[in-house]
């Protein structure tokens, strides 16, 4: 029995709760009225789940998770004829009917004003629930397929943010910088001197909120640290004869900043189009690369060191140490193993037993080359926890994009330089 026949079939005449008055809603706006009036039900319906606290937004939750499956009869038949005649017709009936009500549903509650955002916020807060009720991965799923296909390149709008931007947006970025933190106001401006630039994504569906910006530098060659790229005092006229000299743009960090849109790419799209944005403002720059982070290194090191017997493991109880980093004679003496190591790190080719560090994934394919590794490019505390400092350059040559984007996702092949080829044989 579905829900519309459970709860239209005969209202009881005792009064509901919030949540199953939330759940009635849902009937409705699936119904054939629902259909008719929906933006109004699906209005009401935001409006209710509003007023519900956590515990009875998860309650809703489980039961959209649970309900609203696809018709079991209708299912088989389905399947039966695709088996028996296997053509593109019956394959097609079989994909509707396995298309659960509950995406229908999901869809009319997209038609209410700001239906859009509601639905993403709902998708966050499921994420702590996922691990402990896989059930709730069904609405998952479902959510994902449908914010991917709104959420699509044609519908994103790319902005460059600047000191003239919204308050509310420039106070976003704030807020949402997830690689390297912004004190306040003071740091923020230094981003967005002349010599900087930044770039988001929006949606028209969620305006004035980022989906995602990246922070660029403009600079001469590679950059190795991020002090220099995070330091102040710079006056306006020396960061714009800084600009106008700098032949590299180093893309020093990326930020999602919608929780509810995990899992949906936007960053290739970025990229490629802030590359163009530049090339078109400033045709000087030759060189696009990154300055990135190597989040999981640290902590694949120390399992190997310790599982491993070997000339490093004796590095153990040297990295166990705080503050080895500031003593100059340690930090050399450790130097070469831990480039090595970084190097072999970054190097190893995906495979169901190995996991690409996720911003090495991210670049590598995206079709940029493992450019170069650099010692203690950065030394705050977060960055000593995650790789011990090291950071790393990902060059997007766009010659050769294409190519290194098919051997990655083809075969694993990680393309590389001649410098990190050295690092591997020493």
């Amino acid at each position: 029995m579905t829900p519309s026949t459970q709860i239209l079939g005969g209202l009881p005449s005792s009064k509901p709760t919030a949540v199953e008055h939330v759940e009635r809603l849902a009937v409705t706006l699936l119904s054939e009225r629902g259909e008719a009036s929906g933006a109004q039900v699906a209005r009401e319906l935001h409006q209710a789940l509003l007023a519900l606290d956590p515990e009875g937004r998860h309650r809703f939750q489980r039961y959209l998770a649970s309900e609203f499956q696809p018709d079991r009869a209708a299912l088989r038949r389905a399947a039966e004829r695709y088996l028996a005649e296997t053509t593109a017709e019956a394959a097609a009936a079989l994909a509707q009917a396995a298309d659960p009500p509950r995406q229908e549903l999901l869809r009319r509650m997209n038609m209410a004003p700001g239906g859009t955002g509601a639905l993403i916020a709902m998708r966050s807060e499921l994420t702590a629930h996922l691990h402990e009720e896989p059930e709730l991965k069904l609405l998952d799923a479902d959510l994902r397929h449908l914010l991917s296909s709104w959420f699509n390149r044609g519908f994103l709008e790319l902005r460059r943010i600047d000191w003239q931007s919204p308050a509310a947006v420039l106070e976003k970025l704030i807020a949402y910088e997830a690689v390297h933190e912004i004190t306040g106001w003071d740091d923020l401006r230094r981003r967005l001197a002349p010599d900087r630039r930044c770039f988001a994504f929006f949606h028209p569906a969620l305006p004035g909120e980022p989906l995602i910006f990246v922070e660029v530098a403009l600079v001469q060659g590679l950059a190795a640290a991020m002090p220099p790229l995070l330091a102040r005092g710079k006056d306006e006229e020396t960061a714009q004869a800084q600009a106008a000299r700098a032949d590299t743009a180093i893309f020093y960090s990326i930020s999602n900043c919608q929780d509810g849109l995990r899992g949906i790419s936007f960053g290739n799209f970025l990229i490629k189009q802030v590359v163009e944005e530049l090339q078109a403002e400033l045709p000087q720059l030759k060189r696009f690369s990154t300055l990135s982070p190597v989040p999981g290194f640290r902590r694949w090191l120390m399992q190997r060191l310790a599982e491993e017997s070997g000339p490093d493991r004796a590095l153990l109880p040297e990295l166990e140490n705080d503050g080895w980093w500031h003593d100059l004679a340690q930090s050399e003496k450790m130097r070469p193993a831990l480039m090595r190591q970084c190097a072999l790190y970054l190097t190893r080719p995906p495979s169901p037993e190995i996991r690409v560090d996720p911003v090495a994934r991210f670049h590598l394919g995206n079709g940029a080359r493992l450019e170069r590794i650099n010692w203690l490019g950065n030394t705050a505390r977060r960055a000593i926890q995650e790789s011990f400092g090291i950071m790393v350059n990902y060059l997007y040559d766009l010659d050769s994009i294409e190519d290194n984007h098919e051997v990655f996702v083809r075969d694993g092949t990680i393309v590389r330089s001649p410098a990190v080829a050295t690092l591997l044989e020493a």
